[in-house]
């Protein structure tokens, strides 16, 4: 039985990888020019310098490769999030990190001057890095440290607090406006291509952490006591989680603004499948998230045709008709 198990969730991965390469595929050769797959094959293998390999290398090769990366990341995160918390209804930004970041970036704009695309990106990942301490600390103000309900609360709180500062600078000054609201909606269009160098370190240790978090989750997903009793080592495990947290998705949000309901819904949609071993759960939230966020840019980019619609727009249109089945399924509710 558990062969089976193991068999049909090594081909789910494979099938997974199967649909994202699709999606890229699709990703790059669908827009305002539409571009032959065997163009795109050759923009790729073999370019000649033409209109069409331009785009492709220049534009939508980059665009793909965020979007995967984001898609990735805010899924992994998800998935820990729900986890650490034990709330089927969380996603990454409950801990801060989203808050965090836009508190940095809105700072930097109204308090320095800061508008370089570059600056907002370091920006975004140390605000996002000092909210999570912030958060975690705060958390573990009492006897029993750090626990589901105290991080969700310390989170809550904390967020709430940060985008009331945001909100003040954004009402005082246009300039902040102008740029926040461009950040804020999440998209993969319009970054520069040399951001992914600047994130990808981040998100390269966080996925690292994150999978060497699963087999302390799952302790954890028994309850402290008998984590502890098993020999787990549950402080460990809530620092290293909270950390792939903050990595993953400070990069994410640093590079494409906060795109919505990716953490929250990604998630169940791996458990379906991996159940709650979160050894299998994070690397197939990964996979889903990467093709749900790159096939919801190219379905922007079908639904306003020759213009485009925004990938966290998108994505708030699937999501919310999914949050509401989430919410009325008690079968998913538990964890």
């Amino acid at each position: 039985m558990l062969a089976v198990r193991h068999r049909r969730r090594v081909a789910g991965l494979v099938v997974l990888l199967g649909c994202a390469a699709a999606a890229c595929l699709a990703s790059i050769a669908i827009g305002s020019k539409p571009i032959p797959v065997g163009a795109v094959w050759h923009g790729l293998v073999s370019p000649t310098g033409s209109e069409d390999d331009l785009i492709v290398r220049s534009l939508r090769v980059p665009r793909t490769e965020l979007a995967v990366l984001a898609g990735a990341a805010l899924g992994i995160a998800g998935s820990l999030s729900q986890g650490h918390t034990r709330n089927p209804l969380a996603d990454p930004g409950l801990l801060g990190v989203s808050s965090g970041a836009a508190l940095a970036v809105v700072t930097g704009i109204f308090a320095f001057g800061v508008t370089s695309t570059y600056d907002h990106v370091w920006l975004a990942c140390l605000g996002a890095i000092v909210a999570t301490v912030g958060v975690f600390l705060l958390s573990s103000a009492g006897r029993t440290g750090p626990t589901p309900l105290t991080l969700a609360l310390a989170g809550a709180a904390a967020a709430a607090l940060m985008q009331g500062l945001v909100s003040a600078m954004v009402v005082a000054d246009q300039q902040s406006m102008e740029i926040y609201r461009f950040w804020r909606i999440g998209a993969v269009s319009g970054r520069d291509p040399t951001v992914i160098a600047q994130v990808l370190p981040f998100l390269l240790v966080g996925a690292a952490l994150a999978m060497a978090n699963t087999a302390g989750l799952n302790a954890l997903s028994l309850g402290e006591d008998v984590a502890r009793s098993i020999g787990g080592h549950v402080l460990r495990a809530r620092l290293i989680g909270v950390a792939a947290i903050t990595l993953l998705t400070g990069g994410a949000v640093a590079a494409c603004g906060p795109i919505g309901f990716v953490g929250l819904v990604v998630p169940h949609l791996a458990r379906f499948v991996t159940g709650p071993d979160h050894r299998w759960l994070v690397p197939y939230a990964g996979l889903i998230g990467a093709v749900l966020v790159v096939a919801a840019d190219t379905v922007g980019r079908l639904l306003a045709w020759p213009g485009e619609l925004q990938v966290g727009i998108v994505l708030a249109m699937i999501g919310v008709p999914v949050f509401i089945a989430i919410v009325r399924r008690t079968r998913l509710a538990q964890l």
